[in-house]
């Protein structure tokens, strides 16, 4: 059974716990007003798998410095919001979307910034050779899964924000702060996998 079988068959499974909606759910709005986004979740087909995270450039308008996975909005362009993940993965770190065995897409996240997010699920090659966009990207790193999906490494924080307290994830891997928006729909695939043997995830 391949890495991407096994994948998909997790996703295929009922999650034993509730899963993260989205940021502050009762401050976003419906859903019909969100606007689409895409995000690649790359998990490295290899021995102990890896997910691909960017580190955002400190010039961006939103989401500066932030870790996360490379994705963004819809475009009218896109056939499916699967397009969609695999252009800006493309765009953002030059990963070739012919290199990415898609497994599925997972659980929509909504932001309070005003994104319904998607996050597709996605096997690659390992040690492709990934380039930053310059204007984007300011780095790319691979994080082990098994770490990601180890409810241990999920800390609950809390932060004050628009005259009241938002609580959120945070995982830090080595010196990198991965929270947000990014942190909870890991969160989520890891709750959704949560019923799977390790030995599902971890080894090809």
């Amino acid at each position: 059974m391949t890495l991407a079988e096994r994948l998909a068959a997790a996703m295929a499974e009922t999650p034993v716990v509730d899963l993260l909606a989205g940021d502050m759910a009762d401050e976003i709005a419906e859903p019909s007003s969100l606007t689409d986004a895409g995000v690649l979740v790359a998990i490295t087909d290899r021995a102990a798998p890896g997910v691909i995270l960017t580190q955002r450039t400190e010039t961006l308008r939103r989401h500066a410095g932030q870790i996360a996975f490379p994705g963004g909005r819809a475009d009218a362009e896109d056939a499916d919001i699967v397009a969609t993940a695999l252009r800006e993965a493309e765009e953002e770190i030059a990963l070739p979307p012919a290199a990415v065995t898609v497994v599925g897409i997972a659980d929509r996240y909504r932001t309070v910034t005003g994104y319904a997010v998607t996050p597709v699920i996605g096997i690659v090659p390992p040690d492709l050779p990934l380039i930053p966009a310059e204007a984007e990207v300011a780095s790319v790193f691979e994080v082990p899964l098994a770490f990601l999906l180890d409810p241990a490494n999920h800390v609950r924080a809390s932060a004050h924000w628009r005259g009241q307290d938002r609580h959120f994830y945070e995982i830090m891997w080595n010196d990198r702060r991965i929270w947000g928006a990014t942190a909870a729909m890991i969160v989520n695939l890891s709750r959704r996998l949560a019923a799977v043997p390790a030995w599902a995830v971890s080894s090809v």
